[in-house]
């Protein structure tokens, strides 16, 4: 091709990438369309915003309000801050909000499954959806069955931090050991010793799998889907996922085996697996089955091993909470009798650090996004059908209006004048509406009975000859405190 056939074409492409970008951008503009940066052609407001630093995010709502508008590439983006404004959008339009953004390479892993937690909204997610929040339930939820398994595997946890015999260790494996063992119990009724290989490798994959799911390329894949046609790209992207799927497929097949309804979920899905044979409409399949195991493993797992690092890791940096907690399991449970839900009542100061942990952590400062089906109206701005949603949920946690010191680690926050625990409307780690996270029954469970059985056997504190640790953070869509060790010093 000649120089004098390339000048058209060098000219043409921008022009037509410029008018496709006019196309999408016009699509959202509306009266009263929120305001934001001015985005740039083609990329949008890319430029504008960090995802590892949620202070572009605030300094953003400072500029522009509590109902901001970017545009990401192609995708328009309402951010949504505030308690008030968060709450119009997940409860009062929990219908219209309900949505996720489609993921083309989920489709890669599971084309015929929809799960839990990323799947679309409509029958089959209400489907199961309503499946696992009445299992859970039937499986004992507030009830003495599922703390039990709680209950031993808080026992087997201390025994592991015993092992360590004072000397310093990072607690993070550890955590993950025993918040998974909680899962497999629920999901396949059994649980593993810390040091099974089959187990290790597991947790492996599924740390590997958190990464890739955070992973830039997998976010241009959803954007420009076109290059899921690459032969081969799509596998090395989701490598370990995929390999975490086919070592779940064995354990589910094992189940399989000496399946009897009613004993754990696995178990409750395939009797209605059988229930709904011949019924094309039905979400109950194998490929939803592993779905919804893996959603509950992922989620389960992550989210109380790293608030159970950050509790640890604040016990250490402020040790006089520590020692308040620990008088307060003294006088309630004492140091003999495993610790039960029924003492939480009774012990209101535990129970308010636990809360502070979690909304000091602010381990999931945007949320999982959302998806208008319809058109809707948030704080008098007009978002239009099928723009994607953040929900800014460090911007409820950290509200400077409701918390008295938002920036620190300060338990009062969760208790009145008279030393009573309060949860203000403000506390949202779980997030709100019809998305809601449906462990979080479970999420609370754990968080009690592990941070009390720690508390109960252990003091934490800082190696000696090691520096303090600080508050720092790694940021991604989970925001982990940086890596540390303790010492636990039997009590």
């Amino acid at each position: 091709m000649g120089l004098d056939a390339l000048v058209p074409l060098a000219v043409t492409v921008p022009i037509f990438l410029l008018l496709v970008d006019l196309m999408h951008r016009h699509q959202h503009w509306t009266a009263r369309y929120p305001p934001g940066p001015l985005p740039l052609p083609g990329l949008g407001n890319l430029l504008h915003v960090d995802f590892q630093n949620i202070h572009t995010f605030n300094q953003l709502r400072h500029r522009f309000g509590d109902v901001f508008s970017l545009q990401l590439a192609w995708t328009p983006v309402v951010v949504l801050n505030g308690l008030a404004a968060v709450r119009e959008a997940l409860v009062t339009c929990g219908k219209d909000t309900a949505d996720r953004p489609p993921a083309p390479i989920s489709q890669v892993l599971a084309p015929k499954a929809s799960g839990v937690i990323l799947a679309r909204y409509g029958p089959a997610w209400r489907e199961q959806r309503r499946f696992s929040v009445s299992t859970l339930r039937n499986l004992g939820l507030g009830k003495k069955s599922l703390e039990q398994w709680v209950t031993e595997e808080a026992a087997c946890l201390c025994a592991a931090f015993a092992d360590q015999a004072g000397r310093p260790f990072r607690p993070n494996g550890l955590l993950n050991k025993a918040a998974s063992n909680v899962i497999a119990s629920l999901t396949c009724g059994r649980r593993f010793e810390y040091d099974d290989p089959r187990f290790l490798r597991l947790l492996d994959l599924a740390q590997e799998g958190s990464k890739e799911e955070l992973g830039f390329l997998r976010e241009v894949l959803n954007v420009v889907p076109l290059l899921l046609r690459i032969p081969g790209l799509a596998g090395k992207v989701l490598r370990s996922q995929k390999a975490f799927l086919t070592q779940l497929d064995e354990l589910l097949t094992e189940h399989r085996m000496t399946w009897d309804p009613a004993r754990d979920l696995t178990e409750a899905f395939l009797a209605e697996m059988e229930k709904a044979k011949g019924n094309p409409e039905s979400s109950f399949n194998d490929e939803n089955l592993r779905m919804v195991v893996a959603d509950l493993f992922f989620a389960g797992m992550v989210t109380t091993s790293i608030t159970l690092a950050w509790g640890l890791l604040l016990m250490i940096l402020h040790p006089d909470v520590q020692r308040r907690v620990q008088q307060e399991i003294d006088d309630v449970i004492g140091q003999v009798r495993r610790p039960e839900m029924g003492d939480q009542a009774r012990m209101p100061y535990t129970t308010a650090v636990i809360h502070e942990v979690q909304r000091f952590g602010d381990m999931i400062p945007l949320g999982v996004t959302h998806m208008t089906s319809r058109d809707i109206e948030v704080q008098g701005f007009r978002i239009p059908k099928e723009t994607t949603l953040f929900t800014n949920l460090s911007s409820v946690l950290k509200d400077e209006a409701v918390w008295e010191k938002p920036f620190l680690f300060h338990p009062e926050h969760f208790l009145d004048a008279q030393g009573h625990f309060v949860k203000p409307e403000a506390f949202l780690p779980f997030s709100a509406g019809r998305r809601a996270c449906l462990g979080e029954p479970l999420a609370r469970m754990e968080l009690f009975l592990f941070f009390t059985s720690l508390l109960q056997h252990f003091s934490f504190s800082v190696p000696t000859g090691q520096p303090r640790p600080s508050h720092s953070r790694v940021v991604s869509f989970l925001v982990t405190p940086s890596p540390y060790e303790l010492c636990a010093v039997p009590r």
